[in-house]
């Protein structure tokens, strides 16, 4: 029986980050195909999680109509559910063959929806999930979510061992315990990479540093991942896909993402907070939000999504 995943229904850059993601899972899914078709579909399986929403179709990507997607960019540890330290909306108006993306700062402080409570924007997924995780930015930014990405980042990294470690481009010189990452080009094996996309107090950028190594690693790993010597690693490498990584794309929807891409413009927007200020509450740190500036996202990605 196919998996879904309780939601209650809340009424309401750049391309690459997306294009690493799911343009790149679908190239290791069809490279593969041929090869082992059966391992393939085996991870399909585990990746594709619907969420149940009532009074609501399911939707499939057209070729006309706009859609969104949350992707969720998780630390999960021993004994603990994780926080999503990644956050980030895309809003896609194949129409317009336009796209924005919209990162949003995990300390960001906004009601829980399904919680009862005003809290981190990160720790929705922590309390229930990615259904919770889902309604609640929907609430934040008024707007519905079609689709989620979500990536376990400590078991996704492991299939940076699995290819042989990846080369990404550090732009900050950084220490953490003993490890230690020079500015310039630096190759990452699975551990390095996990303790490069922790660091946070490290870098005087704080948790917008950290999201910017996040991506490039994820950039390096998928770039990797598209070449044709992983065919030779491709039942390893699909083990951890299908661990690490949940989403209600279905192959299909992949197919199609693909060909919008190929027709999309290059000059994509990339939204951010800009205006808004750290607090403590309580002795707790947290973001707090332009009131005027989140006014202006909200209307702008509405317009995007007619």
């Amino acid at each position: 029986m196919e998996k879904k995943m309780q939601r209650s229904k809340v009424k309401k850059g750049k391309k690459k980050i997306l294009l690493w993601i799911l343009g790149s899972l679908l190239v290791i899914f069809l490279v593969f195909l041929g090869t082992a078709y059966y391992t393939v579909q085996k991870t399909m399986n585990k990746i594709n999680t619907p969420l149940l929403e009532t009074n609501t179709v399911e939707k499939t990507i057209t070729k006309k109509e706009p859609f969104s997607v949350l992707m969720l960019g998780v630390d999960e540890r021993e004994n603990d559910s994780g926080r999503s330290d990644t956050m980030i909306v895309i809003t896609v108006n194949p129409e317009k063959q336009t796209m924005k993306m919209l990162s949003i700062p995990r300390d960001t402080r906004t009601e829980i929806i399904g919680h009862d409570s005003v809290d981190k924007i990160n720790h929705a997924y922590a309390f229930g999930g990615v259904p919770m995780a889902m309604d609640t930015v929907e609430n934040f930014l008024d707007i519905p979510l079609d689709y989620y990405v979500f990536i376990n980042m400590e078991g996704f990294l492991q299939i940076i061992d699995t290819l042989g470690g990846v080369t990404i481009q550090n732009d900050m010189d950084l220490t953490y315990d003993s490890y230690h990452y020079p500015k310039g080009e630096v190759n990452l094996n699975g551990d390095e990479a996990l303790i490069f996309s922790r660091i946070r107090y490290e870098d005087p950028r704080g948790d917008f540093g950290r999201q910017i190594r996040q991506r490039q690693i994820i950039e390096a790993v998928m770039r990797k991942a598209s070449t044709p010597s992983v065919l030779l690693k491709a039942t390893d490498m699909l083990d951890v896909v299908g661990e690490n990584v949940r989403m209600n794309f279905s192959v299909k929807d992949l197919i199609q993402l693909q060909s919008i891409y190929k027709k999309m413009n290059s000059d994509i927007d990339q939204l951010s907070f800009e205006e808004g200020e750290g607090t403590k509450i309580d002795h707790i740190w947290y973001y707090i939000p332009n009131e005027t500036e989140l006014q202006q996202i909200q209307t702008e990605l509405k317009t995007h999504l007619k």
